[in-house]
């Protein structure tokens, strides 16, 4: 009953940030509130296509950076992201969509390419896994749901101190045109 009554609480709180966002898009038009699955899906492509566009844009040549000796380096930051995706993802669909592990090697994904595919390749099964499930299978799975894009999120914020510690400006906090 208590995990019931969290899931709700969380959804309710999910459903309320999304519909703020897009209310605040809409130059004072009320929108209806979204439902589970497309609040998901919203917070999920949002946190997956910052991370997406921080994997893109981060040099090559810096993919082995790391911001202390006893931390990972950015590109296996990233593979963590997407294997842990990928985790989740199999669990839900109950069979293989990506290679899912903890850390993947370096040594699978040896160029920056290979590591963009990855991440953006589990961030859109990801979204393809909430759009198949539909409201009654995000509600179901909504604290793996919520407790996966957290995962994005946390690490989103790690690496944007990669980026601060290299005197570069993350993606979402250049100025837009």
């Amino acid at each position: 009953m208590k995990n019931w009554a969290r899931s709700t609480s969380v959804l309710a709180a999910l459903i309320l940030f999304a519909s703020v966002g897009i209310a605040k898009g809409q130059d004072g038009q009320s929108k209806t509130p979204p439902t589970p699955a497309k609040a998901v899906l919203l917070n999920w492509n949002d946190v997956g296509g910052r991370l997406v566009t921080m994997a893109q844009d981060w040099p090559e040549y810096k993919y082995s950076y790391k911001l202390t000796p006893e931390v990972r380096t950015f590109q296996q930051v990233v593979l963590h992201i997407a294997g842990s995706n990928y985790d989740m993802i199999n669990r839900m669909a109950g069979s293989k969509v990506g290679v899912a592990a903890n850390d993947p090697p370096v040594s699978q994904y040896k160029t920056k390419a290979d590591v963009v595919a990855y991440l953006k390749k589990s961030v859109e099964d990801g979204a393809a896994l909430a759009e198949k499930q539909g409201d009654a299978g995000v509600t179901k799975n909504l604290a793996d749901w919520i407790g996966y894009i957290e995962h994005m999120g946390e690490h989103y914020g790690l690496l944007v101190a990669y980026y601060r510690a290299s005197n570069m400006v993350p993606p979402e906090s250049r100025p837009k045109k």
